[in-house]
């Protein structure tokens, strides 16, 4: 079993910058496939970041490349995302997901989700 847990959101400027954390539970959690998604009311949740069990690859939706990063600290059990130059597209409910396999872009690889923390970005 596999819980995550998201923090870091918030309200920010246009511009700004923000942290988003995802604390996990278990006990192999740097076995995993991790990433970040997003989503918009109405909308699908889309693929923002990847990164493998070591951390040494990662993967970006195409736009939030030089924008954000991903990274993870296996022995804390944490997820990161650094988001800068924050866009108020870039407002949406973003969740951590570990994947079970398959292609890093689909939510369809993912068995396990975080609750979800909200970024809204004003202009």
């Amino acid at each position: 079993q596999v819980q995550l847990v998201e923090s870091g959101g918030g309200l920010v400027q246009a511009g700004g910058s923000l942290r988003l954390s995802c604390a996990a539970s278990g006990r192999t959690f740097s076995s995993y496939v991790m990433a970040w998604f997003r989503q918009n009311p109405g909308k699908e949740r889309e693929f923002v970041a990847g990164i493998n069990w070591s951390g040494t690859r990662t993967y970006y939706a195409d736009s939030v490349k030089g924008q954000f990063t991903i990274s993870r600290d296996n022995a804390e059990k944490m997820l990161y995302l650094q988001m800068n130059s924050l866009q108020p597209e870039d407002t949406a409910v973003y969740y951590c997901g570990k994947s079970r396999g398959g292609s890093y872009a689909s939510t369809r690889s993912y068995d396990y989700w975080g609750q979800g923390t909200q970024v809204t970005v004003s202009s």
